[in-house]
């Protein structure tokens, strides 16, 4: 017989998914424990729905999470009882993480697999494809493998349900000697606070945390990612982390900007010299101490079938640590070098774990399972990022659009409600509210952009433009030259905008929530004053568009952002 808990603001099924109440009384309290353990995968009103998985269950095990925890929170928030045989499944599938560790031998040439479970072993030797990595059955609880192997096996293991604890350690990589910069300036991200006793520098208290996960897990540290939103320092996380360590570092990002990005903080904030630090782009080829790159020049290749150029640049140096900044965004051909690069440290840095390519179980066994997670919103209780208001703005198509969109096919009716002309007097009446604030226009479609950057007369970044060319409208951007500005995808990612305080998000890459994640991001710097600021979803009402942005909303209740639906009307009138 089911009993019934009127606190329960979730309904717990059998089937791994899990109804939350958007409108009960216990809603953010269930909220924030189930998104441990548990991925949201629709945002209808009443109910959110959200779906536990094992990587979502490994996740939480990494984070400390033991499955009688996780029992214990799902039934604390389910209204009934909870199936007893989701319990039994939730205990298999998180028991299974760690049932497999791997050391190394002394000749750190090969390794050891070991598992308590003799039969395990047995189990999985029979496996087709592990068989074709020839372990050596050296004892019932103990298999021997080349060291080389070591992230394919991992990788294996994990899609086979069996995620390994590696404890077979890293190597220490060229030594780099430094030191924080006592004179350094107070970061555009208000990074730093000032130690009164010695004049110098000191990590904000979640930045040490996040530090020492990544440098203090048992069997885990080493390698791993770390999830902060936009605006929390993660690139001073980064470079505290080469701090600790103490050595030679290649650091792989999303874009050129992003390089000179990384290149000017690691100046600014250490006493690494501008001679020891290397851009590694489509422009530079320079590998120094500490090498900053791109992934698409790591994934650049003269033909289809040609060999990747400068894939080599994993191991060009021994490096100590490889930072993957922004590493949802991971190509896939790096995913296969860092198979061979087990042995160097890998830090993975994001604001959210989603990708759109389905691949999260590879950044798990390859880079590493979450090993930090600092909430958005507890961030912004605390003053550390802007409070923001998000609002998604119903736009109509007219009776001419409405006609052609309605004969139209496919994604090209995506792309009409995009580009609704309408929009652009919404853009102009959101402009006049927020006459004083720094704003950026955000859009998919160069038509689209280049038409309101007309409009309202701002610069048009994009991908076209020079590098030198954004690097001066960014910078006018930063020093209040210029109050607005219109973006194109290049700004999606690691765009350095401490003050804008306005998003106008007018078009997007259709249902992508990693993308929403980006471009929330931008706004999400501190702020003096009120340190508030403000997003702006423009949707073709009754359109595709309305379709895919419920799925772009994810991003934001996963969050714990509520967004309002208001009405064109409510903002031109």
């Amino acid at each position: 017989m089911k009993t019934f808990n009127p606190s329960g603001a979730c309904i717990v099924q059998r089937d791994f998914t899990l109804l939350l109440e958007t409108g009960h009384a216990e809603y953010e309290a269930a909220r924030a424990q189930i998104s441990m353990y548990a991925e949201l995968v629709k945002t209808p009103s009443a109910f959110h729905t959200y779906r536990i998985t094992p990587l979502s269950l490994w996740n939480a095990a990494a984070l400390g999470w033991p499955s009688e925890q996780v029992i214990a929170s799902l039934e604390q928030v389910s209204r009934w009882s909870v199936p007893s045989a989701l319990m039994q499944d939730v205990r298999r599938i998180m028991d299974q993480y760690g049932k497999l560790k791997l050391y190394a031998e002394p000749d750190h040439v090969r390794m050891r697999l070991v598992s308590e479970d003799e039969q395990l072993l047995d189990e999985l030797n029979e496996i087709r494809s592990i068989a074709a990595f020839r372990m050596e059955r050296v004892n019932p609880h103990e298999l021997l493998l080349s060291g080389e192997k070591r992230g394919l096996l991992k990788q294996e293991l994990t899609r086979l349900g069996y995620p390994v604890l590696d404890y077979a350690g890293y190597r220490k990589g060229s030594e780099l000697s430094f030191g924080w910069r006592s004179d350094a300036e107070l970061s555009t991200e208000g990074t730093f606070q000032r130690r009164e006793r010695d004049g110098g520098f000191a990590l904000r208290p979640y930045q040490e945390k996040a530090v020492h996960a990544f440098t203090g897990g048992e069997g885990i540290g080493g390698s791993g990612l770390l999830v902060l939103p936009c605006g929390a320092g993660k690139t001073v996380i980064g470079i505290a982390v080469l701090e600790r360590l103490q050595c030679e570092c290649l650091i792989l990002t999303s874009n050129t900007t992003s390089v000179r990005q990384w290149m000017q903080e690691i100046q600014d904030k250490t006493t690494i010299t501008a001679e020891q630090i290397g851009e590694y782009s489509g422009q530079k080829k320079q590998v120094k101490s500490v090498t900053v790159a791109t992934y698409q020049i790591l994934t650049h290749r003269k033909s289809k079938d040609a060999e990747f150029s400068h894939i080599h640049l994993l191991q060009e140096r021994k490096w100590g640590l490889i930072i993957y900044d922004e590493v949802h965004l991971l190509p896939a051909p790096v995913f296969r070098a860092t198979a061979d690069i087990q042995a160097t440290r890998r830090l993975g840095l994001t604001a959210t774990l989603v990708r759109e390519d389905g691949c999260e179980q590879d950044v798990f066994s390859l880079i590493g399972p979450k090993l930090y997670d600092m909430p958005w919103k507890e961030l912004e209780q605390e003053g550390w990022i802007a409070e923001v208001k998000c609002q998604e703005v119903r736009v109509p198509l007219s009776p001419e659009l409405r006609s052609t969109y309605a004969q139209a096919e496919g994604k090209h009716k995506f792309r009409l409600a995009a580009e609704n002309p309408a929009k652009i007097n919404v853009v102009k009446r959101l402009l006049e509210r927020h006459a004083n604030a720094p704003t950026i226009v955000i859009g998919q479609y160069l038509d689209q952009l280049e038409m309101i950057a007309r409009e309202i007369d701002a610069p048009l970044i994009s991908g076209s433009m020079s590098q030198q060319e954004r690097i001066k409208w960014f910078s006018a951007f930063r020093q209040g030259d210029i109050r607005t500005i219109v973006v194109s995808k290049v700004a999606n990612f690691a765009v350095d905008l401490p003050d804008a305080a306005v998003a106008l998000e007018i078009s997007g890459s259709f249902g992508s929530r990693q993308e929403e994640a980006q471009r929330l991001g931008r706004i999400l710097r501190p702020k003096a004053e009120e340190n508030k600021a403000f997003f702006y979803a423009l949707v073709s009402e009754n359109s595709k568009e309305q379709e895919f942005a419920l799925h772009r909303q994810m991003f934001l209740v996963e969050q714990g952002y509520e967004y309002a639906i208001v009405q064109e009307s409510d903002v031109i009138h």
